[in-house]
């Protein structure tokens, strides 16, 4: 074999491995949809510039190993370098990865005994790999479906409860499963997961055999996607949280967002359907509504105090967690721990020791510094009460926010129009929401730090003793 050829093949063996990991990375990001990836991805022209481009220069223009491994690779490690949510290597990935590898081998050895034309040694593997890791996965998603619907159903005694709602399902999560801790046996599924997937995969591998209770969140990015959880898991207790314009660009109508939450009361052995009144006006015999029933109610950056009606009497409930919104939230747990027959007492008990749930208006006392972590909130009302907490404060304050993602620009212009009124120092990070706020925002200083890298140094830089920092909302880069 000639040195220019063996350079040619191990220059395609590396590009075609570096478009590769481009891609799966991009399908990690959008739940390994390659239609999302292609056509609702927020930066279009990073595939133009890692992969189009690329792709073009490398075939069109002839070159080969020189492009490869002295500009392209170093291009795309940079890029990946800089990605503050890199590629995870689940067992998906490295089963697409091993694929691909297996297929650029076998296409190579092939181009050099010149039967395969070298474009196809490009195209064909990353064609290959995608088409049977999705084969594949569809196969073993269906195994491990079924392994969950068993493990379930062995488990005769154990109450699902399942949270959905276009804001705070994670939090709604959390203080149902810390308040039923006191008096059951009770597991939650961890951090964010809440899809249909992440749920199987959570019940066949972390589901304690002796669990009472298992509480769990429904997500969703389309029509059916909360029914197709609720029939996996046919949980007795259901929530359905505030509904919002949150994820508007995928269902394009507050209408469709509602309609694909309700789905989850189509459970086969459903008892009991908590829904906030904002979801819907029609009534059904399993149904209770709430999200009205909080009075006398005092939130401070101290904590939060109100009364809720229970079997007809008014009871007094106080917790540190912050935010007014919140109680909402608790409100739906108390609900829930009322009907599975917690006393008030124990109910109050709860309640007064719940723990901030982390990085959802999480105080943080450091340096002198007051830090409101809200950097895993991304809706209106959450955003807006972080706010009013801010203006309690009587030093300087400042805010660190992308603004809301997956919205609309009129409701950035309502956050906007809040931090006007509130904040000294406003660091607009990310590049989604930035012309936007760099026109509508009117506070004394604005800094736009289009790379997030920075922003360590550039609070220690602008704060000092004696300032609170609201981090609301966050965006990975890709976004």
């Amino acid at each position: 074999m000639e040195v220019t050829q063996m350079i040619a093949l191990g220059s395609n063996f590396l590009f075609v491995f570096a478009l590769g990991w481009y891609l799966i990375t991009n399908l990690q990001w959008y739940n390994y949809s390659l239609e999302r990836v292609i056509m609702r991805h927020h930066k279009t022209s990073w595939h133009v510039l890692y992969f189009m481009l690329p792709f073009l220069l490398y075939y069109v223009l002839g070159v080969y190993g020189s492009f490869v491994l002295v500009a392209y690779l170093p291009f795309l490690y940079l890029w990946h370098a800089k990605l503050d949510k890199k590629l995870v290597l689940t067992w998906r990935v490295k089963r697409f990865l091993i694929l691909l590898l297996f297929m650029t081998i076998i296409l190579d050895t092939l181009w050099t005994l010149r039967s395969v034309s070298g474009i196809y040694s490009l195209f064909l593997p990353l064609a290959f790999a995608y088409i049977s890791s999705w084969g594949i996965e569809k196969f073993l998603f269906m195994v491990y479906k079924r392994e969950a619907k068993n493990k379930i159903a062995s488990m005769n005694d154990l109450i699902i409860v399942c949270v959905t709602g276009s804001y705070g399902k994670t939090s709604m999560k959390n203080f149902i499963a810390e308040i039923l801790s006191h008096k059951f046996s009770v597991y939650a599924t961890p951090r964010s997961v809440n899809t249909l997937g992440g749920i199987i995969k959570d019940v066949n591998e972390s589901l304690p055999s002796n669990t009472q209770i298992y509480v769990c969140e429904a997500g969703a990015r389309e029509m059916g996607d909360v029914s197709a959880i609720s029939q996996m898991l046919n949980p007795q207790i259901v929530v359905v949280g505030k509904i919002g314009p949150q994820h508007i660009e995928y269902f394009k109508t507050v209408e469709r967002i509602k309609q694909t939450k309700l789905e989850i009361i189509h459970s086969n052995r459903l008892q009991k359907a908590f829904i906030h009144t904002s979801a819907t006006d029609v009534l059904h015999d399993k149904m209770t509504f709430f999200g009205d029933d909080i009075r006398n109610l005092v939130a401070t950056l101290e904590g939060t105090d109100f009364d809720l009606s229970l079997d007809g009497k008014e009871h007094h409930f106080h917790t540190s967690i912050l935010g007014g919104f919140q109680t909402m939230n608790i409100n739906a747990a108390i609900l829930i721990a009322h009907e599975l027959g917690m006393s008030v007492e124990e109910i109050e008990k709860a309640i007064y020791h719940l723990k901030s749930v982390e990085h959802r208006l999480e105080r943080i006392d450091a340096g002198g510094k007051i830090i409101l972590d809200d950097g895993y909130n991304g809706n209106i009302d959450g955003m807006l009460e972080g706010i009013r907490l801010c203006s309690l404060h009587s030093g300087r304050k400042v805010i660190v926010t992308p603004g809301l993602v997956e919205s609309t620009a009129e409701l950035n212009s309502q956050l906007i129009t809040a931090i006007n009124g509130v904040f000294d120092i406003a660091i607009i990070t990310g590049k989604l929401n930035a012309a936007q706020f760099e026109s509508e925002l009117k506070v004394n200083q604005v800094i736009m730090l289009s790379d997030k890298s920075l922003m360590v140094q550039k609070l220690g830089e602008v704060t000092s003793a004696g300032d609170i920092i609201l981090f609301a909302n966050d965006a990975p880069n890709f976004i």
